[in-house]
């Protein structure tokens, strides 16, 4: 009896979930800014209602680094005599907005096939083969976050086009 009231409730929670990520796909479609961002490799309906939701046209920074430390994906710095070290990620500002970042730079980390197709797959290949797959990571997400930044402040789509094959083509 008990198990079969649980399982029940299980159930529920399931089709309560489902109803509010279509309501979350919903918005997403709807939402200029949000298709805008959706746009960039690895970010969905869910990180693209997120950002939006918590900085709107992102106008309270004045660049792209500037929000990629509000969300905490820039390293500690620690300086010295001229001599800077740079340390782990700072891990302030917003938790949610870092984590699924993080996640969207790990699922794009995973099939390196498809990084060619993206404007950062150079950079991204150079970036795996020098350091560990995690720092690889997070530098990744930190790049996914100010790309997004970007792309809310302007108003504009990604364009996964490397400029450095349109200065190529036009040589």
């Amino acid at each position: 009896m008990i198990l079969t009231g649980l399982r029940e409730d299980w159930h529920w929670l399931d089709g309560r979930i489902e109803a509010i990520s279509a309501e979350i796909v919903a918005v997403s479609k709807a939402e200029e800014n949000c298709a805008n961002i959706m746009t960039i490799p690895g970010i969905g309906p869910m990180i693209s209602t997120a950002l939006v939701a918590a900085v709107g046209k992102g106008e309270a920074f004045d660049r792209g680094r500037d929000f990629a430390a509000w969300v905490g994906l820039v390293p500690r710095q620690f300086s010295t005599g001229g001599r800077t070290v740079l340390g782990r990620i700072t891990k302030r500002g917003s938790r949610y907005l870092r984590m699924l970042f993080v996640q969207a730079a790990k699922v794009i980390m995973m099939r390196p096939n498809r990084w060619p197709a993206f404007s950062f797959g150079a950079w991204l290949a150079d970036a795996a083969a020098r350091v560990p797959h995690n720092k690889a990571a997070i530098a990744l997400a930190n790049k996914l976050a100010r790309t997004a930044w970007s792309v809310l402040r302007h108003g504009t789509r990604f364009d996964a086009v490397d400029d450095r094959d349109m200065v190529a083509d036009a040589i």
